[in-house]
């Protein structure tokens, strides 16, 4: 085993991490929203999701998902269409900052379930699995599946650390804004925005 190779990986899922995309900003602006204990079910359906991309990857249906683009297509129509029928509830919502109807509106396993349907169903984080981990197989003689395993378990691990620090932060930002009413505005905005971003990135990607 090589740990230099884990080490890199690690810095690498980091950086990654922390660079703007639409999970982090989706992560940074519910938080914001409805605070830490809503931010952290976010948090924790993202993470979760990539266990199946991680199979995926370690079986070779990501393979098979990359070969086939009707299939490919059908995934990422099923994805965008999601992202679209989100930043429609937001418009039909009232714009409104961490109150007890928004709270409501947004219970831990709603936004638990809304964070893993909108990683499972974004094909990409498969292919991307399937371009990333394979240059940081650090061993000859370990199965590659319990390799791909590994490396997706580090991935999660990293991914939710930094993720986890992003609620943090955004929720303070939130609550110090909370007294703002034009601010709730801008944020339903802002939500849609990064809605439509993500069904744009997830049909425009190669």
């Amino acid at each position: 085993m090589d740990t230099e190779i884990l080490i890199s990986f690690i810095i690498a899922t980091a950086t990654l991490a922390l660079s703007p995309g639409p999970d982090n900003i989706f992560v940074l602006i519910q938080s914001m929203t409805y605070g830490k204990k809503q931010g952290m079910a976010i948090v924790c359906g993202l993470i979760s999701g990539c266990i199946i991309h991680t199979s995926l990857v370690a079986f070779g249906l990501s393979s098979f998902i990359k070969s086939n683009a009707e299939l490919l297509l059908i995934l990422k129509l099923m994805g965008a269409g999601y992202m679209l029928f989100l930043a429609y509830r937001v418009f039909t919502s009232p714009a409104v900052i961490n109150t007890n109807t928004a709270t409501k509106s947004k219970s831990v396993v709603t936004l638990f379930k809304q964070g893993f349907i909108m990683n499972v169903i974004n094909p990409k984080v498969s292919i991307f699995f399937m371009a990333f981990f394979p240059a940081f197989l650090y061993s000859k003689t370990q199965s590659l599946v319990v390799q791909f395993y590994t490396l997706g378990f580090l991935f999660m691990t990293t991914s939710f650390l930094i993720f986890s620090m992003l609620v943090f932060f955004s929720s303070s930002v939130g609550s110090a804004l909370k007294s703002n009413t034009r601010f709730g505005v801008v944020l339903k905005w802002a939500q849609i925005t990064v809605f439509l971003g993500i069904a744009i990135f997830i049909l425009i990607t190669q």
